[in-house]
C-alpha cells in the first residue's frame, strides 16, 4: 500500500531569489539573467523580494519593480510567488494586490515581525490579506526572525479560507509538517525554508523547499526533489550529503551576505548588499568557496 502525499499547488525546488544590485540600484540585467539561470536548471518556482531578496531595504517602488521583472522574465514558464509580507497589514494588502495585478501566481507572507501579534491577531492579519485579492497565499512561519510562531491550530483555521493554500515552514521543528498534514490535509502545500533539513521535512509529509542554496545550486537541488518524487533515495541522500557543507556555509553570516558572495563567484551578480547587511569576512569567503568546491560548483 502506498502512502499518498497529496497534490499541492506548489512543490519541488523553489528559490528565494537574491536581488542583485549595481551602483546601489537594482541590477535588472543581472536579475533577468538569474531568473533564466534558475529556470534552465530545473527550479520549479521563483520567490522574489523575500528576506533573501533584501525586501526590508527595498523601497516600495523597487519592491514592485522586482516582482514585475520576475513575472515578465519568467514568462509563465514556472510560477512566481511574490514576497508581499509586512508587519503592517495595510502594506501587506497593497503588495498583495500589486502581485495579483503583475501576474504572479501566488504571494508569500511572513508572520508580522516586531509587533508580536496574538494568534487571533495573526488570523485577522492573514484573513485581511486573503480577502484583498484573488491570489493563492502562502504563510511564512519563521519564529527566529519574526519572534511569533503560528500554531498548527491557527494554521488549520486559516486553511479553511479557500486561497490560503500552504506554508513556508522555517520553525526547524521536524515534527511540525506531520502535525500540519494531519490537521489540515495532504494537499495543503508544505515547503520548508530550511535547506539543511529538507529530507526529513519531505519524509514527514512536506512537498518541497523554498531554498536559499538554489540561488547557486539550482540543478542539484532540482535533481534531489525529482529523485524524491520517484523515490530514488540513493540519489536523494547522495545529493543531500554533498550539499550539506554549502547549506551551512551560506548561513555562516547573516543571509544573504554569503549567498550573494557565492553568486558573485559564479558570475551571476557583483555580490553587493545593502546595509545593514554588509560584505562578509575573508574567513567566511574561504568557507563559502570551499563549500562550493565540495558541492562541485567551482573548479
Amino acid at each position: 500500500m502506498s502512502y499518498a502525499f497529496g497534490e499541492p499547488m506548489f512543490k519541488g525546488s523553489l528559490v528565494a531569489l537574491i536581488t542583485p544590485f549595481k551602483n546601489g540600484a537594482v541590477d535588472e540585467q543581472a536579475f533577468r539573467k538569474l531568473v533564466d539561470f534558475q529556470i534552465a536548471n530545473g527550479t520549479n518556482g521563483l520567490i522574489p523580494v523575500g528576506t533573501t531578496g533584501e525586501s526590508p531595504t527595498l523601497d516600495h517602488a523597487e519592491h514592485k519593480q522586482v516582482v514585475e521583472i520576475c513575472v515578465n522574465q519568467a514568462g509563465g514558464r514556472v510560477p512566481v510567488i511574490a514576497g508581499a509580507g509586512s508587519n503592517s497589514t495595510a502594506e501587506a494588502v497593497d503588495f498583495t494586490r500589486h502581485a495579483k495585478e503583475a501576474g504572479a501566481q501566488g504571494v508569500l507572507h511572513v508572520t508580522p515581525y516586531y509587533n508580536k501579534p496574538t494568534q487571533e491577531g495573526l488570523y485577522q492579519h492573514f484573513k485581511a490579506i486573503h480577502d484583498s485579492a484573488e491570489i493563492p497565499v502562502i504563510i511564512y512561519n519563521i519564529p527566529g526572525r519574526s519572534v511569533v510562531d503560528m500554531s498548527v491550530e491557527t494554521m488549520a483555521r486559516l486553511a479553511e479560507l479557500p486561497r490560503v493554500t500552504g506554508v513556508k515552514d522555517a520553525t526547524a521543528d521536524l515534527v511540525r509538517p506531520i502535525k500540519t498534514r494531519m490537521a489540515i490535509g495532504a494537499d495543503f502545500t508544505q515547503l520548508t525554508g530550511e535547506d539543511a533539513s529538507v529530507v526529513p521535512f519531505l519524509a514527514h509529509g512536506g512537498h518541497g523547499c523554498i531554498s536559499v542554496t538554489a540561488n547557486v545550486a539550482p540543478k542539484p537541488l532540482s535533481d534531489l526533489h525529482k529523485a524524491w518524487q520517484r523515490r530514488d533515495l540513493d540519489t536523494v541522500f547522495s545529493i543531500n550529503e554533498r550539499l550539506q557543507p554549502l547549506h551551512s556555509a551560506l548561513f555562516c553570516e547573516t543571509s544573504p551576505g554569503p549567498v550573494k558572495y557565492a553568486a558573485k563567484l559564479l558570475g551571476l551578480c557583483d555580490g553587493s548588499t545593502r546595509l545593514p547587511i554588509c560584505e562578509i569576512a575573508d574567513s567566511s569567503k574561504r568557507r563559502v568557496e570551499d563549500a562550493m568546491r565540495h558541492a562541485g560548483l567551482l573548479n
